[in-house]
This record gives structure tokens, sequence and C-alpha cells, in this order.
């Protein structure tokens, strides 16, 4: 008898040791499909906060007064950053571009002071350059702002198709993942079914048979995702050992949303799962419990 509950004690120990390693298979592909989405909404948001918005200011406006409209401008909602370039900055990156110096032959330096402007990434779209790009020329000695217009349209077009292809996928990926949870919690508790009746008959309530097993699949979801972000973290920071500049595009913050994300989806999913699994056994007859 006590060799039976030994063996059989092992038999779900293994079973739940199972149970975890194919959950967290499961959360690891969930947990690539949450990092993707968020990698491609930073990179979208990188793209779009590198289109610039020039400021060609006249010739005779000094450099404090081109500064300090600079620190005004910073002042707008839509402003990210600004940088200054000089006449003299100007001529120097132009010469180094053309390989001769304009000055040279015209005798005067041909170029004009300006200011770069880069947009926050909601601003960066045609249609808010528009008024932008109208309110920038309000402001004294400023003869020209000049953009990219079909750089812009092309950027967030491209951006867009991106961004639905990867909520597609997310959707896909993630329906994919709830039915093989699903699959591999109702398959544990198909091994107990005969246990559920036998409870079911002595006169146990529907609840008091659902708990352990709602417990059991929150653990199971607990200890799978808790190795899915272990597997995940390890892969993260191989990458970044190959590459660091991955850090300007993944941040702590996303890394944190991943993390927990991969845990609520680990213990609610397989809680979930757990609950219609043993509701289907509830209902069952002895004698359908055979023909399964």
């Amino acid at each position: 008898m006590a060799d039976r509950k030994k063996t059989v004690g092992g038999h779900r120990g293994l079973q739940v040791v199972t149970l975890c390693i194919s959950t967290s298979m499961v959360l690891i592909l969930l947990g690539l499909v949450i990092f993707f989405v968020l990698l491609g909404r930073n990179l979208s948001e990188s793209f779009r906060e590198n289109i610039v918005v020039t400021m060609l200011l006249e010739q005779d406006m000094t450099d404090s007064e081109a500064q300090q409209l600079g620190k005004t401008i910073k002042l707008k909602p839509y402003v990210k950053s600004i940088d200054f370039i000089s006449k003299e900055e100007a001529l120097k990156e132009n010469t180094r571009d053309l390989g001769t110096d304009p000055s040279e032959f015209i005798g005067t330096n041909p170029f004009l002071p300006s200011l770069d402007v880069y947009l926050k990434a909601e601003y960066a779209n045609n249609d808010s350059l528009k008024w932008i790009s109208s309110d920038l020329k309000k402001y004294p000695k400023v003869q020209e702002v000049s953009y990219q217009h079909d750089l812009v349209e092309k950027v967030n077009r491209t951006l867009a198709k991106i961004g639905a292809v990867l909520v597609i996928l997310a959707v896909l990926l993630t329906f994919i993942s709830f039915s093989l949870i699903n699959n591999t919690i109702k398959l544990g508790i198909y091994a107990r079914r005969f246990s559920i009746h036998t409870m079911k008959l002595v006169g146990a309530s529907w609840a008091f048979i659902r708990r352990p097993f709602i417990a059991q699949a929150v653990f199971i979801g607990f200890v799978a995702a808790l190795l899915a972000n272990i597997v995940l973290a390890g892969s993260l920071y191989v990458f970044y050992l190959n590459d660091p500049e991955l850090i300007d595009v993944i941040t702590w913050y996303d890394v944190v949303i991943v993390s927990i994300s991969v845990f609520l989806f680990g213990m609610v999913i397989t809680a979930v799962c757990a609950n219609i699994s043993v509701n289907k056994f509830l209902r069952m007859k002895a004698g359908e419990l055979y023909k399964i």
C-alpha cells in the first residue's frame, strides 16, 4: 500500500514537473511576443523622434539671439530637443561634405544659422507638422521652416503597417498560447477525472472540488512564469553583451512590463484553464468518464 502511494505520488510529481516545463515553454513564446511588440513601439517612437524640422534664421541673427530663441521654442509641448547650428558650423559641415570651402570662391560665408527641432513622437506626422511649421514661422528673424514631407509620410505609413502586423501576430500567438496551456492543464486534470467523480459522489461541493486543482494550476503557472522569465532575462543579457546599444531601444521599464505580464498570464491562464477543465469533468456522468 505504501509502495503504491509512493508510486502515485511520484507519478503526480513528475506530472507537475512536466506541466511546469510545458507551460514555461509556452510562456517564453508569449513573453517574446510582448517583447517584440514593445520593441516595435520603441523603434517607431525612435524613428519619429529623429525627424528634423529645420529653422533657417536670418543672416544678421547673432548666436546668442539664436540660442535664446532655441530655449524659448524648447518650452513648446511638441518639442523634444533642439540643436543650434551656427554659420561657422554649417560652413565646416558643408566644406567636409563638398570637399571644398565655398567661402573661398564667394568671399563670404553663404550659410545661414539654423535650429534643428526634434519633435515628440506623437507630433511627427504631416498633419501636426503643418501647424507646427506655421507656429515656428511666427518668430522674428526666421527665414524658412522646412521638413521632409515625403519622408515623414513614408515613415508613418511603413510604421503603421509594421504595427498592424505585430498586433495581429500578438493576438494570434496569444490565442495559440492559451490553447496550448489549456491542453496541457487539461491533460493533467484528465488523469484525475475519477478522483473528481469520487469526491462528487461523497457530496463534496463543486467549489470544494475545484479549489485544489485551481491552486495547483496557479502554482504551476507561477513556477512556469519564473522559469520563463529566467530564460528571457538570460537571452536578453546575451543580446546585450553582443550589442550594448540595445539598452537604447529596450528600457528597464519594458523589461519589468514583460516580466509582470508573463507572471500574470502564467497564473491567470492556468487558473482559468483549470476551472474550465474541472467543470467539464464535474458535468460528466460516470459512464461518460470511460468513453473519453
